[in-house]
């Protein structure tokens, strides 16, 4: 590809792409060039509160229709923040079209979707990546060096994560995230894609053995056909005997911890989804001890904090412009990388496994049986 700079388009006009605007803006290697919506007014109206908040040199245009940006041939990737329920067909569409995708999470709405999608963007020899932003943190690769060397931490036995958030009375009345025909999964898709990345993460993408998931409640707004999951917790069994537990939740307050615990100690960060506003990012080490001396018994607490500098977001180092950073190197490079599809496609038959088991009483079910 003869271009300096990634040119992109965004399909859709939903609220995280207003974040992913300025990524763009910051990535160094790209630049946006059109945002499509249904309406054209409603693209314009998009266009100019992000240029007045984030100025591009040349302002990016607004299209009326996706299929008008899609057609454009002064695009090479989009972001599409589409809804579930419509994300596959956009997804393959753009990639017939010949454009890199970076789509939004869960990216369908079952494993068999994602492979269709997966297979549409290798036909074309586009690059696909979903909108995980921590994946392309610092700190996760910091982490990763800690867990690697298997001192600190150890072997791995024990996973947690934790991914809420309070949601108010108008998002349960009207947010997609609560209609079954957009956004079936609820918060198991919304918010659980992150709790289960993290543990395959960790697992180094080793699939489960086993799930098993639970609805611990739903809701519906009123032209929902079916309710979804507003809480959701589940248990993965991965080979080796090491376990990971999760819960996520609408109802719950903000709550981003995850712990991964090992035979010698545990990595503990509070933040792991979205961190802490600031300009570096941490997690904690800890191996404690329990020390008997006759009568006397003491836990004692031997804990070792490990900061990283990168801002927490908004900025060239942070994690949503890196992952664009990431995604247009690939895109100039020529040559897709396929584990980004690959672990899609994981965490995707993971939360499919997930909810068969919740609608089946809690029974286990291998996330190797849906595809």
């Amino acid at each position: 590809m003869e271009t300096t700079a990634c040119r992109w388009g965004i399909v859709g006009t939903a609220g995280i792409a207003r974040k992913n605007w300025r990524a763009i803006a910051n990535s160094g290697n790209g630049t946006l060039i059109a945002v499509a919506s249904r309406s054209a007014e409603r693209a314009a109206q998009f266009v100019a509160e992000c240029q007045s908040d984030v100025p591009f040199l040349k302002q990016p245009e607004a299209v009326a229709g996706y299929d008008a940006l899609l057609a454009r041939d002064d695009i090479d990737a989009v972001y599409i923040p589409l809804p579930t329920g419509i994300r596959k067909e956009w997804v393959i569409r753009a990639a017939e079209a010949g454009k890199h995708v970076v789509c939004e999470k869960p990216c369908g709405l079952s494993a068999v979707d994602v492979a269709e999608m997966l297979e549409a963007c290798k036909q074309a020899n586009v690059q696909f990546m979903d909108g995980v932003m921590f994946m392309h943190s610092r700190r996760l690769q910091v982490m990763r060096e800690i867990l690697d060397e298997r001192t600190s931490v150890g072997e791995i036995r024990r996973i947690s994560a934790r991914f809420s958030f309070r949601a108010p009375d108008d998002f349960l009345q009207s947010n997609i995230r609560v209609s079954s025909e957009l956004e079936p999964l609820g918060c198991l898709g919304d918010l659980g894609w992150y709790t289960v990345r993290f543990a395959l993460w960790a697992m180094s993408y080793e699939l489960p053995e086993q799930v098993t998931g639970r609805i611990l409640s739903q809701f519906g707004r009123a032209d929902s056909p079916q309710p979804v999951p507003t809480e959701f917790s589940g248990e993965l069994i991965f080979p080796g005997g090491a376990s990971s537990g999760f819960y996520c939740s609408f109802l719950a307050n903000h709550d981003q911890h995850a712990t991964i615990s090992g035979a010698n100690g545990y990595l503990h960060v509070p933040d792991f989804v979205l961190p802490f506003s600031g300009d570096e990012t941490s997690f904690d080490i800890e191996q404690n001890e329990f020390v008997v001396r006759g009568c006397n018994f003491e836990k004692q607490r031997h804990s070792r904090r490990i900061a990283v500098p990168e801002h927490s977001h908004g900025h060239p180092d942070s994690q949503e412009t890196n992952l664009f950073r990431r995604f247009g190197e690939l895109v100039l490079s020529g040559h897709p990388d396929p584990f980004w599809g690959q672990i899609a496609l994981k965490t995707q038959q993971v939360l499919d496994a997930c909810m068969q088991s919740a609608n089946n009483n809690g029974q286990p079910v291998s996330p190797t049986s849906n595809l």
